[in-house]
């Protein structure tokens, strides 16, 4: 009974595959939204300001970066979690690829969350005079808890990894 319920137990990890193929799917929204974005963009060049288009090229980095965080999550997580991906011989293959423990790869994540909040911050600076200044502090204080996270986590990455190592 004990090994039944054991091998069941490591069976469920295939439950995750979906969600990781969803991702993929998200992904694809991702792209269809960038090049909507950069549509825009070019139809409307001539009537946006300045501003406006360093807005809305801040917003194509941010949806680059969440676009690789995605790629990241979903390939390492589908690694980590479930099984070993088979990239057939002679194949491009990522080079982090099969190095990303689960330490690591929350440590890419906390740096990624925390570089989409500074653009999404720059954004907000950008467009200041139309922020209340209650809003700002806020989001400076959400962002710099993000920082502080992340700073954290990698703090307590790097504790763990040397403790391995005495």
């Amino acid at each position: 009974m004990e090994k039944w319920l054991e091998n069941l137990l490591y069976a469920s990890r295939w439950l995750l595959a979906p969600i990781y193929l969803g991702l993929s799917l998200v992904l694809i929204i991702l792209v269809m939204k960038f090049f909507e974005s950069v549509f825009y963009l070019l139809f409307h060049l001539f009537d946006l300001t300045e501003m406006s288009v360093l807005l809305k090229i801040l917003s194509l980095v941010d949806v680059v970066l969440v676009g690789g965080l995605l790629v990241m999550v979903m390939y390492s997580g589908y690694e980590n979690f479930v099984s070993k991906l088979d990239i057939k011989e002679g194949a491009e293959k990522l080079s982090w690829l099969g190095k990303m423990d689960s330490g690591s790869l929350k440590a890419k994540v906390a740096a990624s969350i925390v570089a989409i909040s500074s653009i999404h911050l720059l954004k907000i600076f950008m467009d200041a005079e139309h922020v209340d200044n209650d809003k700002l502090i806020w989001y400076v204080v959400i962002h710099l808890t993000f920082v502080v996270s992340a700073i954290g986590m990698g703090m307590l990455d790097f504790i763990m990894k040397n403790k391995k190592q005495i």
